[in-house]
C-alpha cells in the first residue's frame, strides 16, 4: 500500500547553516516547511567549525570578501541580511561570544549552542527530518516531488540547501550540482577552496618544517593575505595559505614574504649596527630557528653582514620578501573547508535566490558561486542568503 504524501509549503534540502536559518525564517512566516537532512542529525559541519566554537561571522563581510563568476551578486543578500543582525540574534539567546583576531567571532562556549539557537527559532510549522536520504526529485506541475529513505513529500517551493563536496567525510557531496543540471541550471566547475597546497620537487626539501609556523605575507594572483603559514609534510597549510588557495589555480606560484614588516634595506642596516651578525642570526630574532637555518642555508650566506657586499645582502632581503613556490596541487576536497564554483549565479535572482528559469527553485549558501574568505564569511553568506530565500519564498 502507498504511502501518504505530505504536502508542505516548502522543501528544504539540506539541514546545515543556510538550510536551517532558512527553515527557521520561512516557518516564522507562518509556512510550512520540511527540512531533509541526509545524516543522523542537523548542523554537522556548524558543529566542528572553528575549532568547535564556531566562527559563526564576521564583523568586517561584505561583498568585497566573496570570489564568485558574478562579484555582484552576493551584495543584495550580503546588505540585507548583516553581521550585527546575526549578533543581534546570537545575543538574544544568551549565547556567549567574543572577538579574535580580524573581526572573527566565535562562541565562548560550544558550535552546539548554534545548532540549537538555529533549531529553537523554527516554530512548530518546520519539520527537522534526518536520516533523509533523497533518491528523487521531480517537478509535477506546480509542485516539486521528492522520495526520501521510503517518504514522499510535496511542496510548490524547493530550496537547495545541500552544500558543496568539501569534507566528504562529514557526508558532503556533490549532489547540489546534479539536481541543478537535473533542472537545466549552469554548474561553475567546482574545486577546493580553503585547502593546504602540495609541493613537490626541490620544495619538498622544506617537508623538513613540518609543524613550524610563521607570520607571513602570502599572494596568489591579486589576492595577498597577511596571517601565519604553516609548514607540513604535505606542502604549506595554516590561514595566509587557506586564504590564497581561493585564488591560486595550477600551474600558479605562491609568493611568500618572510617580514612582511622588514624595509627592503633591512639587512644593510643591520650590517651598519652589527657588522658581526649573520642573516642566519638576524633571521632567527625574527623567525622560528629552524625556518630561519633553512632559509638561511638556502641563500647560502653564511659570513657575518660586515664582509658580505651591499648588492648580496639585497638580493637575499629581495628573496626573503618574494620567496616563489610552485604548488604541485592542493589537498582537495577532503581537507578543504568550502568549494569554490557551483550553482551559476547567472541562473539565480540575487534578491531571492530562485531559480530564473524553474520557478518555485531556489539555491542557497554553499551550493552557490560564491565563496567567502576564512574567518566566517561563508557562515554570513549562508545566514544571508537563506534569509533572502525565506523572505521571497510563496508557500
Amino acid at each position: 500500500m502507498a504511502r501518504r504524501v505530505k504536502k508542505f509549503d516548502v522543501i528544504i534540502l539540506g539541514a546545515g547553516a543556510a538550510g536551517l536559518m532558512c527553515a527557521a525564517r520561512a516557518g516564522q512566516r507562518g509556512l510550512k516547511v520540511a527540512v531533509l537532512e541526509k545524516a543522523e542529525k542537523p548542523g554537522k559541519k556548524i558543529l566542528i567549525s572553528g575549532g568547535g566554537r564556531c566562527n559563526f561571522t564576521n564583523v568586517d563581510a561584505g561583498p568585497a570578501n566573496f570570489l564568485s563568476a558574478n562579484p555582484h551578486f552576493a551584495k543584495s543578500a550580503l546588505a540585507r541580511y548583516t553581521p550585527q543582525d546575526f549578533i543581534e540574534l546570537v545575543d538574544r539567546h544568551g549565547i556567549a561570544w567574543h572577538e579574535k583576531t580580524l573581526g572573527q567571532l566565535f562562541c565562548d562556549g560550544s558550535a552546539k549552542q548554534i545548532v540549537q539557537m538555529l533549531l529553537d527559532e523554527c516554530p512548530d510549522s518546520v519539520e527537522v527530518i534526518c536520516d533523509a536520504d533523497v533518491s528523487t526529485v521531480v517537478k509535477d506541475g506546480d509542485d516539486f516531488a521528492v522520495m526520501a529513505s521510503g517518504e514522499s513529500y510535496t511542496a510548490p517551493a524547493l530550496v537547495i540547501a545541500t552544500g558543496g563536496p568539501s569534507i566528504p567525510k562529514m557526508g558532503a557531496t556533490g549532489f547540489a550540482y546534479d539536481l541543478a543540471r537535473q533542472f537545466g541550471l549552469k554548474v561553475v566547475e567546482p574545486r577546493p577552496a580553503l585547502v593546504p597546497l602540495t609541493l613537490g620537487g626541490e620544495d619538498v626539501l622544506f617537508r623538513e618544517l613540518s609543524g613550524v609556523s610563521a607570520p607571513v605575507r602570502a599572494r596568489a594572483g591579486k589576492a595577498s593575505f597577511d596571517e601565519a603559514a604553516l609548514f607540513t609534510h604535505k606542502g604549506l597549510s595554516g590561514p595566509a595559505i587557506l586564504q590564497v588557495s581561493s585564488y591560486w589555480r595550477h600551474g600558479q606560484e605562491v609568493a611568500i614574504t618572510f617580514l612582511p614588516q622588514a624595509d627592503a634595506d633591512w639587512l644593510l642596516d643591520l650590517k651598519r649596527d652589527r657588522p658581526r651578525a649573520t642573516v642566519r642570526s638576524a633571521l632567527r630574532e625574527h623567525l622560528p630557528d629552524r625556518l630561519a637555518d633553512a632559509l638561511a642555508e638556502r641563500l647560502g650566506i653564511e659570513r657575518e653582514l660586515g664582509n658580505v657586499a651591499d648588492k648580496e645582502l639585497r638580493a637575499a632581503a629581495a628573496q626573503l620578501a618574494d620567496w616563489r613556490f610552485t604548488p604541485s596541487g592542493t589537498e582537495g576536497f577532503a581537507k578543504a573547508e568550502v568549494t569554490i564554483g557551483g550553482i551559476s549565479t547567472d541562473e539565480l535572482s540575487s534578491r531571492t535566490m530562485e531559480a530564473k528559469k524553474v520557478p518555485g527553485l531556489y539555491a542557497i549558501g554553499e551550493a552557490v558561486d560564491v565563496t567567502g574568505w576564512l574567518g566566517g564569511y561563508n557562515f554570513q553568506w549562508a545566514w544571508a542568503s537563506g534569509v533572502a530565500c525565506a523572505e521571497a519564498v510563496a508557500g
